[in-house]
């Protein structure tokens, strides 16, 4: 694999990729991925808000000027003043009335655009950020204007039972994705983070064959087919290791950066 040219512009997933699930962000992935901003543009591509992005990429060191792609695609920011350079919305009423009658007890939360979530009941500690704004509502007063994402959350069950809802759901006109837990993003429809990766790379007039990418979920395979060089993490599910080129060692064994300094 080393003979690749080097790649001309990285992606990287946050959670699950270079931090794990307690927040922890190694020393070797931050120097692997300061070396590699220095010499190419790092977009960070996400299921987390703008306002829980940020802190990571300052924590990262990411120079200003660059970009990332939040909320599955849905939003595109500059880094850091948060410009929004691209956002896509929908119309979330029918699948809030969808998820009521196939899930009664689950949680679910949407965005505003300062970053506040908005949430039928808290969630679990952590699971939105731990610096995130929170605000509770009722469920009519959940998406009283299109929002970027729909999230479920439902601790009581399973992954695979949240596969299974997905199914139920019917969702159309959507596109929708399962966390590593009991989670359920639901995006507008053909936005994944290909969608705002596209937006990123047109700003440095970058082709996507040049691109590396790094992530470990399910939200994460049409951003490693997309790029030229896809790479899953070693703890992704089967279905994401089958969509990429290559699999890397856990977050844990400090894998993105075993990826990174091939080349930088």
């Amino acid at each position: 694999m080393t003979d690749r040219p080097r790649p001309t512009a990285v992606a990287l997933d946050i959670d699950g990729t270079l931090i794990d699930h307690d927040e922890g962000l190694s020393p070797a992935v931050v120097d692997a991925v300061r070396r590699t901003a220095a010499q190419v543009p790092v977009i960070l591509a996400t299921g987390r808000a703008w306002s829980t992005t940020k802190p990571v990429a300052e924590r990262l060191g990411l120079p200003a000027g660059g970009f990332v792609v939040c909320s599955n695609g849905a939003r595109t920011m500059r880094f850091p003043d948060g410009e929004v350079v691209d956002e896509r919305t929908f119309d979330p009423t029918t699948v809030i009335a969808s998820v009521r009658k196939y899930a009664p007890n689950a949680r679910m939360a949407v965005e505003e655009s300062d970053g506040t979530y908005l949430v039928t009941a808290p969630f679990p500690d952590g699971d939105l950020g731990r610096d995130a704004r929170i605000r509770v509502v009722g469920d009519d007063e959940l998406a009283p204007q299109p929002v970027t994402r729909l999230i479920i959350r439902d601790p009581d069950q399973s992954e695979s039972d949240f596969v299974h809802l997905a199914e139920r759901l019917g969702l159309h006109g959507v596109s929708y994705f399962v966390g590593w837990t009991a989670w359920l993003d639901i995006a507008p429809e053909g936005v994944d983070k290909s969608t705002g990766l596209k937006v990123a790379l047109a700003q440095y007039d970058l082709d996507p064959s040049g691109l590396l990418a790094i992530g470990d979920g399910r939200n994460d395979i049409e951003m490693l087919t997309y790029a030229g060089l896809g790479i899953a993490m070693g703890a992704a599910p089967d279905e994401v290791k089958a969509a990429a080129d290559e699999v890397t060692k856990s977050v844990q064994d400090d894998g993105a950066a075993t990826i990174l300094n091939r080349w930088f």
